[in-house]
């Protein structure tokens, strides 16, 4: 039952909600961040159009995203939606929950290591959320520069040490840019032109770009960053510089993008 003392979410929020009965005129849910707070998901919100079965959208059990269309406290009402939610919403949702579990795993784990209590450990999700919106975020950021991006935070040792032990185990997201360059070039020395103006373009960028040999005139380059703009970014003035040198060697230069690639974080 909803009360007035208790915690609610707000109309217009998207919420995570477990169904847990179905009925012919729709289904209750409970709100997974609420406590488990009882909605109700009438059957017009579930899908556009006429829904002749509720069970063919929705089972006791699953997890659905869901919208919030009216909350009512005081006659223990919240009124859902699911065919508001975008897809866009959805996926969003989804990847929030997925942070705050993992956050929640992650700080057992420096509870455990650094043998905090309750308290300390409350004490802790408070700090840590002054300067993040998810703990998880804190641990990635960690994992990404260093368990020195934590210093203005003032943390003990015992914790800061067991926080760069977790977030050590933690594989930052990372995008991959790939392409095929045509490189031509008929003078005599026409393939050391070639291979040296990858390397000088590439420079002290080699932890980061990867140049695979296909077979004349065709050469793989490939980028890794931590997002599409960080290897978009890397990648230009390669390409740029490589370009100038093989056509200032009155070479052929072309370039064609293949198929981008996306890892998880974890």
């Amino acid at each position: 039952m909803v009360t007035e003392t208790q915690e609610l979410p707000e109309t217009g929020e998207i919420v995570l909600a477990t169904i847990t009965k179905l009925t012919d005129h729709g289904a209750y849910v409970t709100l997974d961040e609420y406590n488990n707070t009882q909605g109700f998901l009438h059957v017009s919100e579930i899908a556009p159009g006429w829904v002749r079965s509720v069970n063919k959208f929705v089972r006791e059990g699953e997890k659905k995203v869901l919208l919030v269309k009216k909350v009512n406290p005081g006659r223990s009402e919240i009124d859902l939606s699911l065919k508001q939610v975008s897809k866009e919403q959805q996926k969003k949702k989804l990847l929030e929950v997925k942070r705050i579990e993992k956050g929640r795993t992650l700080l057992d784990v420096v509870k455990t290591s650094a043998g905090l209590s309750d308290k300390e450990l409350e004490k802790l999700e408070d700090t840590i959320f002054s300067k993040y919106d998810f703990i998880y975020d804190a641990f990635l950021d960690v994992a990404t520069k260093g368990i020195g991006v934590l210093d203005d935070l003032k943390l003990v040792k015992k914790i800061s040490t067991s926080i760069a032990e977790a977030g050590s185990k933690i594989k930052p997201p990372s995008v991959e840019i790939r392409g095929i360059c045509d490189l031509s070039c008929n003078q005599s020395n026409g393939v050391d032109i070639i291979k040296n103006a990858i390397l000088e373009s590439i420079g002290n960028q080699s932890s980061n770009i990867f140049v695979t040999y296909i077979g004349a005139p065709k050469y793989r380059l490939s980028v890794t960053g931590p997002d599409f703009k960080t290897a978009e970014r890397m990648l230009k003035p390669v390409l740029d510089n490589i370009q100038k040198m093989i056509e200032k060697n009155n070479g052929t230069f072309n370039f064609t993008r293949e198929e981008s690639k996306k890892t998880r974080e974890g």
